[in-house]
């Protein structure tokens, strides 16, 4: 007998409806086709031991499987479930008729339990475009999958329930989550806040600039000064995430299997800070079987690189495209995927090896040479990108003893929400195209002279001249004015002091 059920492959951070097709036939033996990897192949052994500890017969029959698209690689042990309902199904144990009513998938263990898989919100996501009436899937990945409106989720615990629930003989509770409540009520919700940094209000200032527009920052500063205080904290001033945000952002942590098992949707900026020993397969994503990296995964977030010039160069430079495009195209011999990188470089480093030159009590001990090289393992390409670059200095007793409270959050994007909302996916100032800067952020006559003349004394590059308009326009949201004045250029040009031919006496990334 011939039978089929509806599964899904992850392709990128979306997912492709599969077709597990089961042939029970006379004969002896069990194949499985339909590119499976490894672990797809090794589920024979799952199922064949969790029929039998549930209290089913696996067929003494030939098995053929096939998995439909065939020339599409199936990939992990989420195929189980489908194979061993597809197989009952087959073999006569299951009532076919509800099939293609429902997709799917899980992992099994050997006495039949139901694992947790990832990506279980992209396949809800497609069962719903289907027009299935449910998803079965393990319990863990109910509230993931249930953000998905109109489609019923079923969290199942077991092989039996799923058998006993398609044969009629039982119902399953419909796991329901309000998606708009659960964001209202968990978003904004911080560890770290802001307003615990006591001191430095021109850091703030460039904070509130860098969080306003979107905008790159890199902390230049001794040992102890606040650059990774104040870089943890930077979520909480941050604008909170929009609900189609929120959604794309939880896609991403569902297929790279980030999400907690009780998260049903990512309602706070993602914060990622990897340690300066990671691989460039493991920040922009790829590998044998593709995952998303840190820079999808600090999507509409912050990436924070604490010591920047710790990172191996090779990894620092693989940024350098999806900083500027925002998306990361990773194409390898076997395979070609896509994964959304929008997210805010946050860096800090120290102004050489021992960390204390400029410092006003602390002597340098380094030699010239040692401080460039170790300020030219940045590049000038990558410098380039990064629109804010502050010198952070030590601070004193008496703003350390303060009992003021800082600034806890920022609302400038509401009117880039508006200025943008006809232009997909920009949603910032950082996100405007060429053509976006000429008719949003030109700045007037005296504005453009005096551009003119710091960007011919400093030899800055032209992408300096659109990072600097860039943020020229945030700071005149920032002011509520409509038009970028030349105060709003000559802060914007305050901010990249890394820019200038020199800093601290040392030429610096060329």
């Amino acid at each position: 007998m011939l039978s089929r059920t509806i599964g899904a492959a992850v392709y990128g951070i979306d997912a492709i409806k599969v077709d597990i097709e089961v042939s029970v036939d006379s004969g002896i033996g069990y194949t499985l086709v339909g590119l499976p990897d490894v672990a797809v192949k090794e589920g024979s052994e799952r199922v064949r031991c969790a029929m039998q500890q549930s209290g089913y017969h696996f067929p003494g029959k030939r098995v053929v499987i096939n998995l439909s698209p065939a020339d599409l690689k199936k990939e992990g042990s989420a195929y189980d479930l489908p194979l061993a309902i597809g197989i009952m199904a087959a073999n006569e144990n299951i009532v076919p008729d509800r099939l293609d009513r429902y997709m799917i998938m899980g992992e099994m263990s050997l006495d039949g339990s139901i694992r947790r898989i990832k990506g279980a919100l992209p396949m809800a996501i497609v069962a719903r475009s289907m027009g299935l009436e449910g998803f079965i899937l393990p319990r863990e990945n109910a509230h993931e999958a249930a953000v998905v409106n109109n489609l019923k989720v079923y969290g199942v615990d077991n092989l039996g329930e799923v058998v006993d629930f398609l044969n009629g003989k039982r119902d399953l509770p419909v796991t329901e989550v309000d998606t708009r409540a659960e964001f209202a009520r968990n978003s904004n919700n911080f560890a770290l806040d802001f307003a615990d940094v006591r001191g430095q209000e021109a850091v703030k200032r460039a904070f509130e600039v860098a969080c306003a527009g979107g905008h790159n920052i890199l902390l230049v500063g001794s040992p102890g000064c606040g650059k990774s205080m104040m870089a943890k904290r930077l979520p909480g001033i941050l604008p909170p995430l929009s609900l189609q945000e929120a959604l794309e952002t939880t896609k991403i942590h569902s297929v790279a299997g980030k999400l907690g098992t009780d998260t049903t949707l990512m309602t706070t900026r993602p914060f990622r800070s990897p340690h300066h020993t990671i691989s460039p397969v493991a920040l922009v994503g790829g590998g044998s079987y593709p995952t998303p990296g840190e820079i999808s995964l600090a999507h509409n977030g912050v990436l924070f690189l604490d010591e920047l010039p710790e990172f191996n160069r090779s990894v620092l430079e693989v940024m350098r495209q999806p900083l500027e495009d925002r998306v990361i195209s990773i194409s390898r011999a076997k395979y070609s995927t896509e994964y959304p990188a929008s997210f805010m470089l946050v860096a800090s480093m120290n102004p050489c090896p021992c960390g204390y030159y400029g410092h006003p009590h602390k002597q340098c001990v380094c030699s010239e040479y040692q401080r460039q090289h170790y300020l030219s393992k940045i590049s000038g390409p990558l410098l380039d990108r990064i629109d804010l670059q502050i010198e952070v200095q030590p601070v004193d007793f008496d703003s350390i003893s303060s009992k003021q409270r800082g600034e806890s959050s920022v609302a400038a994007r509401a009117i880039q929400a508006k200025r943008y909302e006809n232009n997909p996916g920009i949603h910032c100032n950082a996100q405007m195209t060429s053509s976006l800067i000429h008719q949003w952020a030109e700045p007037d006559s005296e504005g453009l002279q005096r551009l003119r003349e710091v960007m011919t004394r400093s030899n800055m590059s032209a992408r300096s001249y659109d990072r600097i308009l860039k943020v020229a326009r945030t700071i005149a949201d920032l002011a509520g004015e409509q038009h970028v004045a030349v105060n709003h250029i000559m802060e914007a040009i305050g901010y990249r002091n890394l820019d200038r031919s020199t800093y601290f006496g040392t030429t610096i990334g060329y």
